[in-house]
């Protein structure tokens, strides 16, 4: 109840409504999703109070995950892999002349599945405290090493991929002085990488610049042409066939969301599955079925509530949104984690309040104004991007007034279109440069307290767990294997489970004169791939 005195108050009400609108009009736009427009607003949060900071980001994530739906239904361009299942049905219903009711089964699921999901944070976040408490320095160690390895083994169509990513982040949290010696490490005689680099610099970089870059390397000179939307409504059919599909989705979504590289994108494919068993109309499947947009993205948003249980009590991020939002809350001063509860109780019942207040103004601000945020899709691409290179550059060189920071965003901002152009994740190098200098941390505390002797590293039950579910998920490749050729009738139904989902977007069929052919984006459950030529 304290938490909702300091969210209700009219100045904190005011930021959750401009996150909610920001956070929307960025999402909205094609190909950026809740972690790059978090990313994008991070300066916007400069000196304001942490409490009303992280008030207002909760409204621009859940505007972020509302927005990349409005793109997959009108325009069938996912602004994220998580949205790609709801593109399938959501632009088939659009097609249709349906448009206006799947943007509302949209916005009605997540507001469902956002305040169950956020009533199970509020319940399981401080049963999670008290475990991690209990936790020594080797435990959280091994569980930081699962993260690591779990959010790098299941992303994109390479492990090597993933961990040459996972390495990269390692690497670049590794420059600056040596915490214990001062020793400089990869600083090359530069003082001005003394202090390690800036994490905001390297996620706006990596985001930002990486995907305008990449963008602009693909860039069509036409506009998107837009569906009209009308006025959001749903008639009492849509009613019957959305409830159950809301409630499902959001039993998917919140746990895989908590999980250490669980993400949305597998409880929105098994929810999409699951409906097209359950269903009464099976046919309209592939053809604009409401139950294909209504499940997908309850779990989308109950997988974004599970997400912040894991980042607010272990201060361990398990997407690259949960990753920003941590790079937000340490710019701030807060340190996420066990005693987080503890020592800022007012900021953490505050942020919980303020997702339920975002949640339902979500719903409020955004039905009525579908029509506006579907205009907004109708702009140039070579405008919006100049405007996201301007507006990140000026970001990063607000955090700390150097000109060097600007060197370093291009440098990194290169680095992040090689990764894309390459099929190299993201992700992992993002996490890495997060929890690479905390994992160290408690490397040396763990070998300190065992006098320098490895063993000590297996001195706790909970950290010998963990290591042996880490060699599980390294050697799963290999028992998929061996499991395939015990049993291949079984492992050929799963396979036609995980068939890649084409998604082909409307806009840009190639008979313009200046327009290039429209780009066949092949996704599978975890992201597109970019790796290798484009198919068109």
């Amino acid at each position: 109840m304290q938490g909702f005195a300091t969210a209700v108050t009219p100045v904190n009400l005011l930021f959750a409504v401009v996150g909610v609108l920001l956070g929307t009009a960025i999402g909205v736009l094609p190909g950026i999703g809740p972690a790059m427009a978090i990313a994008l607003l991070l300066p916007v949060t400069y000196g304001l109070e942490p409490t009303s900071a992280m008030i207002m980001f909760a409204g621009i994530y859940y505007g972020g995950m509302f927005g990349g739906s409005t793109t997959s239904i009108l325009l069938n361009t996912p602004g994220e892999s998580a949205t790609v299942i709801t593109a399938i049905e959501g632009h088939k219903m659009a097609k249709a002349g349906r448009a206006a009711q799947a943007l509302a089964t949209a916005a009605i699921g997540s507001f469902v599945a956002g305040t169950i999901g956020t009533a199970l944070l509020a319940t399981i976040a401080p049963w999670v405290v008290q475990f991690a408490v209990s936790l020594g320095n080797p435990s959280y160690l091994a569980i930081m090493l699962l993260a690591l390895v779990a959010v790098t083994a299941v992303l994109g169509s390479s492990k090597l991929r993933g961990f040459a990513a996972l390495g990269l982040g390692l690497a670049i949290g590794l420059v600056g002085l040596d915490p214990v010696s001062g020793q400089g490490r990869l600083v090359f005689g530069q003082p001005l990488l003394a202090d390690g680099l800036d994490i905001v610099v390297v996620a706006v970089a990596i985001f930002a610049i990486g995907e305008a870059l990449w963008i602009a390397a693909h860039l069509r000179k036409t506009r998107s042409q837009t569906i009209p939307v009308g006025r959001p409504w749903m008639g009492k059919s849509d009613w019957k066939r959305s409830w159950k599909p809301w409630l499902r989705g959001t039993a998917y979504g919140f746990p895989f969301g908590a999980l250490p590289a669980g993400g949305a994108e597998i409880p929105t494919f098994l929810s999409y599955i699951t409906e097209k068993k359950l269903s009464k109309h099976p046919e309209e499947f592939g053809h604009g079925a409401i139950e294909g947009v209504a499940g997908p993205e309850a779990a989308n948003n109950a997988s974004a509530a599970g997400t912040l249980t894991p980042m607010l009590a272990l201060g361990l991020p398990t997407n690259a949104t949960a990753a920003v939002m941590l790079l937000a809350l340490m710019q701030l001063g807060v340190q996420p984690g066990p005693l987080l509860f503890e020592e800022e109780p007012k900021l953490v019942w505050a942020l919980i309040a303020s997702l339920f207040i975002g949640n339902a103004l979500l719903l409020l601000v955004n039905l009525p104004m579908a029509p506006l945020w579907a205009k907004l899709l109708q702009l140039p691409r070579q405008y919006l991007y100049a405007g996201i290179l301007f507006f990140a550059t000026l970001g990063a060189y607000a955090v700390n007034l150097q000109a060097f920071d600007l060197v370093l965003l291009l440098v990194l901002g290169t680095l992040g279109f090689a990764m894309r152009r390459f099929g190299i994740p993201v992700l992992p190098l993002i996490i890495g440069v997060i929890l690479g200098p905390r994992a160290e941390e408690e490397l040396r505390k763990s070998l300190q307290l065992s006098g320098g002797d490895p063993a000590g590293l297996f001195s706790e039950p909970i950290a010998v767990v963990v290591y042996a579910i880490i060699a599980l998920v390294l050697l799963w490749p290999l028992l998929a294997k061996v499991l395939r050729r015990l049993f291949p009738k079984a492992a050929a139904e799963v396979g036609e489970l995980v068939e890649p989902v084409v998604v082909v977007p409307e806009a840009g069929t190639g008979t313009g004169e200046n327009e290039e052919p429209a780009e066949v984006q092949v996704m599978d459950i975890h992201g597109p791939r970019h790796g290798g030529k484009t198919r068109r």
